[in-house]
């Protein structure tokens, strides 16, 4: 079991399995891998004061009409200064969807990438949709057991399953984008200086080369996290190569640093990126015992903003959470991010009262008694 090993041992052993995939030129067989960057360095520093920090408080609520949800992220771009306004002097952009499984009731919608990638790429931009799933039935997910795994080629196979099964595979070729499996290919160290649990995270060298990441969640509770909005959305950065997938192996490290409610190992993942833009995909959602397991409600809105502890607060609060009680927010806080209230952002658009809903909570857990009787196993 991974527990056996030090933080060190683990990222020693991941780095073994990252050298023999360096050789190879195809992102596990999920769309195709542009040539590094040679002005990439393999380490780089993330700031000491997380980017988002300065960022404007404005968050935008587009309500979708009809079904129609392409009109409703371009009405929330728009009420955020347009395309061309929330990607200025961003040139390469990846849109990370959240496909945590390969059921589509429980994944961020493809219109809604659709929408962003169209608009992006009128505007003249580089986009790529990139995604590290955490685990699918047939591959880590076997006699109803989820299991850990750092195995190369069944998470390779994975993320094709996903990626085809959700509809991403054949909306990357209508677009001609790049898909780019997250989990393996050419890595990256980032170191970060007072991080919360991690002093370093290796992750896909093409995040490193992008200007901007995009975060597009599903708008959904969270058993661990008690909700799952932009940011909690990049724990699918991790790759499983190294991390192991599903993420029980990240929260064990985590854990031993104090992590309350997966907080540390979120917002470590969002200092190490480039994340300047979420848009939460709230045509449905899910409330109850999510990520994975909940109830779907049609809230039918897209709520956006560049600020990403912001537009996470507001959506948050648009489930009838206090986001005060949210870990990650309140311990973005206390690493320099802000707003540290609701009444400091700008919301345009609809009105938080007139899109409100009141989700059933999820049951909360702490990972040291989550971690007993799931996940617990490596792949046999």
């Amino acid at each position: 079991m991974t527990d056996k090993f030090s933080r060190r041992e683990l990222l020693l052993m991941g780095r073994a399995v990252l050298l023999s995939a360096a050789l190879e030129s195809l992102l596990g067989g999920c769309g195709t891998q542009e040539n590094a960057s040679p002005s990439i360095p393999d380490v780089v520093t993330a700031p000491a004061i997380p980017a988002q920090a300065g960022e404007s408080a404005v968050v935008s609520i587009a309500r979708i009409e009809n079904d129609e949800i392409g009109s409703a992220v371009e009405k929330a771009l728009d009420l955020l200064g347009g395309v061309e306004t929330v990607t200025q002097g961003k040139e390469r952009i990846m849109l990370k969807p959240n496909l945590t499984t390969d059921d589509p009731g429980s994944a961020t919608k493809p219109e809604v990438i659709e929408t962003l990638a169209r608009l992006m790429q009128a505007a003249g931009k580089d986009i790529r949709i990139g995604e590290g799933s955490a685990a699918a039935n047939g591959f880590n997910v076997q006699g109803g057991e989820t299991f850990r795994t750092q195995n190369r080629d069944l998470l390779d196979r994975m993320q094709r399953h996903v990626f085809d099964r959700l509809g991403y595979t054949k909306l990357a070729r209508s677009l001609g984008i790049p898909l780019v499996n997250l989990h393996s290919g050419e890595m990256v160290d980032v170191e970060l200086p007072d991080g919360l649990a991690f002093d370093q995270i290796t992750l896909h060298r093409s995040l490193a080369e992008i200007d901007l990441l995009c975060s597009v969640p599903m708008m959904k509770t969270h058993s661990l996290a008690t909700v799952t909005l932009g940011m909690k959305n990049l724990m699918g950065l991790y790759p499983g190569t190294v991390y192991c997938a599903v993420r029980a192996c990240v929260h064990d490290l985590a854990a031993e640093a104090g992590s309350p409610g997966i907080a540390f190992e979120t917002l470590d993942m969002v200092r190490a990126n480039k994340l300047g833009l979420v848009v939460v995909d709230g045509s449905m959602a899910m409330e109850g015992n999510g990520p994975t397991e909940g109830d779907l409600v049609k809230m039918d809105v897209i709520i956006a903003g560049v600020n990403p502890l912001a537009t996470d607060m507001v959506a948050a609060a648009a489930m009838g959470f206090d986001p005060g009680d949210i870990p990650t927010f309140a311990w973005a806080n206390k690493i320099g991010m802000q707003p540290s209230s609701l009444d400091e952002i700008e919301i345009r658009g609809e009105t938080l009262d007139g899109v409100r809903r009141d989700f059933a909570r999820p049951a909360i857990y702490p990972w040291g008694e989550v971690r007993r009787h799931w996940a617990v196993r490596d792949m046999p």
